[in-house]
């Protein structure tokens, strides 16, 4: 007696939705950028107030959205 499987009937994924790895992917750089731009606020709050204000920055502003001063 022989047993036989189909694999033919493989459930469809959701229109729309993702695949596990580009989740991964969005995820990871989601992160990467949220990194980036602590970094980047770090180095504009070493500025003095009259270069941020020149450029368009709000010193209370970055604070606000934090900073790391260490490089990634």
């Amino acid at each position: 007696m022989a047993t036989t499987a189909s694999f033919n009937k493989v459930p469809a994924r959701a229109a729309g939705s993702n695949s596990v790895f580009r989740r991964a992917m969005d995820r990871m750089v989601s992160a990467r950028e949220r990194q980036v731009s602590r970094y980047v606020n770090g180095y504009l709050l070493t500025l003095d107030d009259q270069t941020l204000a020149e450029n368009g920055y709000n010193r209370k502003a970055l604070e606000k959205a934090g900073s790391s001063i260490y490089p990634f």
